[in-house]
């Protein structure tokens, strides 16, 4: 039996990857900073949480960090954990950059002195690409355009620096957005679907957004934590990036999430200035060819079939809170 060790296990890609690896009969454990507090929704929601062992750590804590690993002996390593949202990194970048740069380089540094055989994934992001009007590949140059970006930027680099210097098996996924009906509504995808939700429900409210214009990649999660699995999986460390290929506006995206509630997203929707962001990327646009050719993967859902899921599990959310209230 392989056993995995998912650093950020209760957050959305966490959750998904815990059981996929579940399903393929790892042993799986995970890390949170107080695992009798932690927030287990995500895992309880996908029917996991009573077969993963959790444990209390943080990325940023070495020696806590190397208790666990002592304890689960993990054949894998998946680093999930930090500050993920662009928005509020502009808010908290230090926060950011500690929580995502910083730790990572903690972990390699870990793993140097540990001198085991335990393949590492590390979780970057499409954002390190910035303004991408032609599909960002594997060789695309990365010009980061947040906080946010700059620490996952620094986490790439470090990583294939551990990989050359000290010949880990240490990779990252380059990975464009990628949704589900665990999203925290704090990031827009999830704000525009349970807000739609509730307006087809008779709230009244209205949608408020910022940059309506921006162009992006949405993929579906459940899909992308395969592709890190099968990283792992590769012969060789090597970094993917991981995409649809797709790409629509966040308008675009809107108006799929209101008309799957059977509304028009032009009676319903404002943008306002005050939510715009100091720095934003217009267009993002990934190449996953990389990953279809070594790794046999590619996204079966784009954003239309993820918008449904997303209004699909929302509209039963509702359903049951109705029914319990």
């Amino acid at each position: 039996m392989k056993s995995a060790l998912i650093i950020g296990i209760t957050g959305q890609d966490g959750a998904y990857l815990a059981r996929l690896l579940l399903e393929k009969g790892y042993a799986v454990a995970g890390t949170s900073r107080d695992a009798q507090m932690a927030r287990t929704a995500n895992l309880r929601l996908l029917g996991v949480a009573d077969k993963v062992t959790l444990h209390s750590a943080s990325p940023s804590d070495f020696r806590g960090l190397w208790q666990v690993i002592e304890k689960a002996r993990p054949d894998e390593i998946y680093n999930l954990a930090g500050q993920s949202s662009v928005g509020l990194s502009f808010d908290q970048p230090l926060e950011t950059f500690e929580s995502v740069a910083v730790a990572t380089l903690n972990i390699l540094e870990l793993l140097r002195l540990l001198g085991r055989p335990v393949r590492f994934y590390n979780a970057c992001s499409s954002e390190c690409f910035g303004h991408t009007p032609e599909p960002a590949n594997e060789e695309t140059p990365f010009k980061p355009r947040s906080p946010y970006a700059v620490a996952k930027a620094a986490t790439c680099w470090a990583v294939a620096n551990y990989r050359e210097a000290y010949g880990l098996f240490a990779c990252s996924g380059i990975l464009f957005n990628h949704e589900s009906p665990l999203r925290p509504t704090r990031f827009v995808t999830s704000k525009i679907v349970s807000t739609a939700c509730r307006i087809a429900a008779g709230s009244g409210e209205r949608l408020s957004l910022g940059n309506t214009d921006v162009v992006r990649d949405w993929g579906w999660a459940a899909e992308y934590v395969d592709a890190m699995w099968r990283m792992l999986q590769h012969p060789e460390p090597e970094d993917f990036v991981i995409a649809t290929g797709r790409s629509h506006s966040l308008m675009e995206f809107t108006a799929q999430a209101f008309a799957a509630v059977g509304l028009n997203h032009a009676d319903h929707v404002d943008t306002r200035p005050e939510l715009l962001r100091p720095a934003d990327i217009p267009v993002s646009k990934g190449d996953p060819s990389k990953a279809r050719e070594l790794l046999g993967w590619a996204a079966s859902k784009d954003m239309p079939l993820v918008v449904k899921e997303m209004v699909r599990a929302e509209q039963e959310r509702l359903r049951l809170q109705e029914k319990c209230s």
